[in-house]
């Protein structure tokens, strides 16, 4: 792999604290990115904001603006996450899809692109910029605007389970899926126009938990610990 979108789960990056951010967890997060530049994989990052704004599941406000704050959400987590990058000695820039003032640069393909071959890490903050649609949406177009050969995705669960392991103790986990199976099973692995884009643009993916020692570097290396989804 020459160049990957790593997708990170907001919950993760809070570890057992559930809410907020945990520093440690972002640490970690960021020697292995590290490793990854290092040696010459070219990083890009969607973060959710789960880990701070969850408005889909109340019915107080309207749906509009509640997915606009879970925006603002991934930007938080984005700028944060990117300064402890920037500590462990990477270059990283922010891009949003609509204007942040100073916070962020504004998404272009072209500028992103800039940024890679000066051996950045690029964040992509702020979802698609629209509402009712996910950060998994985000992180897959995001992925195949910037042609990444794989969608690593980093959760607060090891792989892709028949079952919610949660409420299931005899759930069972898939070592590979094909995506059409994915679908086909509705398996929860990313939201359905996340899936069907995946499909269509033969953008595997994979799903591996974030608490797992050095698991974002074995997802490249090839001793992998979670599910392949093939196309």
């Amino acid at each position: 792999m020459k160049r990957v979108l790593l997708k990170l789960s907001g919950e993760a990056l809070a570890g057992e604290k559930k809410t907020g951010i945990d520093q440690a967890t972002v640490c970690n997060v960021a020697k292995q990115v590290k490793k990854l530049v290092d040696g010459g994989i070219q990083v890009g990052i969607v973060i959710g904001g789960g880990n701070f704004w969850r408005g889909r599941t109340g019915d107080a406000i309207d749906r509009t603006k509640s997915d606009q704050i879970g925006m603002f959400a991934t930007i938080m987590n984005c700028i944060y996450v990117s300064e402890a990058f920037r500590s462990q000695g990477m270059m990283t820039n922010v891009l949003t899809p609509f204007p942040c003032g100073s916070f962020t640069k504004l998404f272009s393909k072209d500028r992103a692109n800039k940024y890679f071959a000066h051996n950045m890490v690029v964040f992509f903050a702020g979802g698609t910029g629209h509402p009712y649609f996910s950060t998994d949406t985000a992180a897959v177009l995001r992925a195949v605007e910037i042609e990444a050969d794989a969608m690593l995705l980093a959760k607060a669960v090891d792989g892709v389970y028949d079952s919610d392991p949660k409420l299931n103790p005899d759930a069972v986990r898939y070592d590979t899926l094909s995506i059409d199976e994915v679908i086909e099973k509705k398996l929860a692995v990313v939201d359905l126009t996340a899936s069907i884009m995946c499909m269509e643009h033969k953008l595997p993916m994979y799903v591996f938990s974030l608490n797992e020692p050095d698991s974002i570097v074995k997802a490249i290396s090839g001793n992998f610990n979670g599910t392949v989804i093939t196309v």
